[in-house]
Parts: C-alpha cells; sequence; structure tokens
C-alpha cells in the first residue's frame, strides 16, 4: 500500500512528497510522452499545457511592463515636477515689505512638517531676443534659499543655478525657451517687466539685458519654456519693488500629505495672504495618473485571470489523459486526497512557470522600456508623448519589488483556484470504470 491514511502528519507528509513526485514528472516527462504514447491525445494536452504557460508569461510580463511604467510616471510628478515646484506657496496680491515675510517665514517654519522656507517675487515678463519674444513667469529668488526648498539645480544641462549670485543681472530658463529664442549659455536677452516708463518723449518699457547663466531640462512644457529664474535683487530692481517680494515657498516633509499643513499654515496667515499647494496646480494630473494606474492595473488582472483560468482546461484534459495511471494508482492504496493534491501541484507548478518567465520578461522590458521607447520615436520619427498633454515627455519606469511580489502571488492564487475543479474531477474518478475505458 503506497499510505495508510492521510489524517497523521507522517501519512500527509508521505502522501504530499508522493503527489508532489508525481506531479513533477508530469510536468517534466509531458513532452516524451506526447511523442511516444500518448499519441494525439498527449499532443493536444502537452499544446494546452505550452498555451497556457504562454498565456500567463505574456500576461504577466505585460502587467509587470505597465506597472512599471505607471510608477515611473508617478515618480516623474512626485520627485521632478513636484521637486522643481515648492510643495505650498503663500501669496499676496500687495508687494509687502521683507521685514513683514521673514517674520511670517519664521512662523511658518516653525510648523511640524515644514522644512524649508525660501521668498519668491513671482511676476509676468517678456524675453526678447532679436526679433523673437515669449512672455515668461520671472522669479526673483534667493539662490542659497531656493536649493532648499527646490530641486531645480539637479536638473541643469548647462551652467548651474549658483551662477545668478557670481554677476548681476543673470538669467537661467528652460532648455525649451532657449531653443525657441535662439541663445545659449553667455548669450544676451532683454527681459522686459509689464511697467512702462514716463518720459517726456514717450512712454517705454522697462527692461533690462540679463546674460544666460543656466539652462535647465525637467521634460514638462509649463517648466521648461514658461519659467525663468533671476537673482531677488535684481528681480527688485527691474520691477521697481526695493525690498519687497510678494510669495513664499515651502517644502514640507511629504509631499502627499501637504494639504494636512493647510489649517495649522492658513492659522498663521494674516489678512490678504493666501495659501496655495501643488495639489491646486497639478493635482489633476498625478490623480488622472493614479486613475489610470487603478484601471489599466485592474483590466491587466483581468488578462492575467483569463491566462490562469486557462489552466482548468489544460488541467482536466490531462485528467482525462490519465485516467489509467489515476486507477492504478488508486488500486495501489493512493487516496482520493493524493490524487488531488497531485492537480492541484501540477496547477501551481504550471502558474510558476509561468509566471518565472513573465517576470523575467517583463522585469527585462520594464528595465529598458524607456530606452526602446526613445528608438522607436527617433525611427518613426513621430513624438507620442507631447509635453503639451503630458507632465513629461518620455517614458518612465521604475521596476518595484512590491510588484513583482504581489504578482506572483496573485498569479499563483490564480493557478490554485483553477486547479481546485480538475483536482476534484481527478480524486471523483472511480478505478474499476477508468481501467475499463482504457481497455
Amino acid at each position: 500500500m503506497l499510505e495508510q491514511g492521510d489524517s497523521a502528519p507522517a501519512g500527509f507528509l508521505a502522501s504530499f512528497k508522493l503527489a508532489a513526485r508525481i506531479a513533477l514528472r508530469y510536468v517534466g516527462a509531458r513532452r516524451r510522452q506526447a511523442g511516444d504514447a500518448g499519441g494525439q491525445s498527449g499532443q493536444l494536452v502537452n499544446f494546452m499545457s505550452r498555451l497556457t504557460i504562454s498565456g500567463l508569461a505574456l500576461s504577466v510580463a505585460i502587467l509587470i511592463t505597465v506597472l512599471s511604467v505607471m510608477n515611473g510616471f508617478d515618480r516623474e510628478v512626485r520627485e521632478n515636477v513636484l521637486g522643481v515646484l515648492p510643495h505650498a506657496a503663500i501669496q499676496t496680491e500687495d508687494s509687502v515689505s521683507a521685514e513683514r515675510w521673514q517674520l511670517l517665514a519664521q512662523q511658518i517654519a516653525a510648523i511640524d512638517g515644514v522644512i524649508a522656507t525660501s521668498p519668491v517675487l513671482e511676476v509676468n515678463g517678456v524675453l526678447a531676443r532679436d526679433n523673437n519674444s515669449r512672455a515668461v513667469l520671472v522669479n526673483g529668488i534667493d539662490v542659497e534659499q531656493e536649493l532648499q526648498t527646490s530641486a531645480l539645480g539637479s536638473f541643469m544641462q548647462q551652467g548651474s543655478l549658483q551662477a545668478l549670485t557670481e554677476r548681476r543681472f543673470q538669467i537661467v530658463m528652460g532648455q525649451t525657451l532657449a531653443q525657441q529664442l535662439g541663445v545659449g549659455l553667455g548669450d544676451d536677452v532683454n527681459l522686459y517687466s509689464l511697467d512702462i516708463s514716463i518720459n517726456p518723449i514717450a512712454p517705454l518699457p522697462v527692461q533690462r539685458r540679463f546674460t544666460v547663466a543656466g539652462i535647465y531640462r525637467v521634460g514638462t512644457q509649463e517648466l521648461d519654456e514658461r519659467l525663468v529664474m533671476i537673482a531677488l535683487p535684481d528681480a527688485q530692481a527691474l520691477y521697481r519693488e526695493p525690498q519687497r517680494f510678494n510669495g513664499l515657498r515651502l517644502r514640507t516633509n511629504d509631499v502627499l500629505a501637504v494639504n494636512s499643513l493647510r489649517a495649522p499654515v492658513q492659522e498663521q496667515l494674516p489678512q490678504g495672504f493666501y495659501l496655495q499647494t501643488w495639489t491646486q496646480w497639478f493635482g489633476a494630473i498625478y490623480e488622472n495618473i493614479q486613475l489610470s494606474r487603478t484601471i489599466v492595473g485592474f483590466l491587466l488582472w483581468l488578462l492575467v485571470a483569463v491566462a490562469a483560468f486557462n489552466l482548468v482546461v489544460s488541467l482536466i484534459m490531462i485528467v482525462r489523459d490519465k485516467r489509467s495511471d489515476i486507477a492504478i494508482l488508486r488500486t495501489m492504496g493512493a487516496s482520493p486526497g493524493t490524487i488531488a493534491r497531485i492537480f492541484l501541484l501540477q496547477g501551481c507548478l504550471i502558474g510558476l512557470v509561468g509566471a518565472g518567465i513573465g517576470l523575467l520578461a517583463g522585469s527585462l522590458l520594464a528595465l529598458n522600456v524607456s530606452s526602446l521607447f526613445a528608438l522607436f520615436e527617433q525611427w518613426s520619427g513621430t513624438q507620442l508623448l507631447s509635453a503639451d498633454v503630458y507632465p513629461v515627455d518620455f517614458l518612465p519606469s521604475q521596476l518595484m519589488l512590491s510588484d513583482i511580489v504581489a504578482v506572483s502571488i496573485g498569479v499563483l492564487v490564480l493557478c490554485l483556484l483553477a486547479s481546485v475543479y480538475p483536482a476534484w474531477r481527478a480524486a471523483r474518478v472511480l478505478p474499476a470504470e477508468a481501467l475499463r475505458s482504457a481497455d
């Protein structure tokens, strides 16, 4: 007798080892049996098993790749776009003295969760070079404090943000804006304010010649095409706001929880001051990314589920093909529980192979999808991601271990569930009927 029963621990362990050995033999010997003795039935079983494994591998690879791309978009918005922009900003319509702002900055910096503040004079202007001109958003900044609240310095392609303090009337602009104006590092541009200088001859716009001290690229049109940085004293001189600025930028310890600071910050704001957070500027884009991730992830999990439940058909065909083997095992003393475990383990092994191949292929694709996407755009001559529509103009990707673990567990659970019914069918096979039909 193969076993005395499945009730005792030793008996269960022996039964499990027997089931695992037979399941491994069925999986490993399927191809040989199909060619030697299985005939057309064995070949069909072999084909269905390969199809199940291929479907699982393909669906898992697609799921891992798409989740990595969604993670990449999430990272770009959080670390790049929100790294350059302040997490929150205090503004006022009126120009307020620097002393009053400094007092407010001390009060805000004392709030738990605020890690840095920096002053800004944010105004509109026009940047011109020869016959080209562009409307821009001018930020007059204190460079040392700005580096504590913004990651713009890490996006510099040429020059540096610190160059604004080396000489007077230096400017830093985005790469797209520099290309539109046809300027490079060291070139001169004219920055016009919206003020008008009144003189006896004719009213003239207030303007000043600036030298390009740095060019950055974030990958977002709103920043690369419109935002320019100049030193705070230069902005105050051009816009005739001596010792004044109109905004205070905040950096928090958790960009996703910035709205939790709204109430304590607003308690410190005097009349005429108001608070804005990044969720008011880019919140819709970030929420769309999260919603897209949820919907696309759900649809791809349905694809994985369909591929996993193809295992039902494959295992049922294997059970029909192995009816004589089941009958022999039963006559030798194998219990229905042992028979069921054979096909449960076989389904899990098929799922493990398919998931393993899919995880490997998906991980390789996720790690190289950005380069492949760039090569495709270069080969086709088309830009599939435009900064006019999307927060970045390239395809980001971030492979996360949590996704790999979740997909692995999910696929194995689905394969286990898909194996329950065929295993139940196998356990109900009657030895006498199976041997009679085999004859």
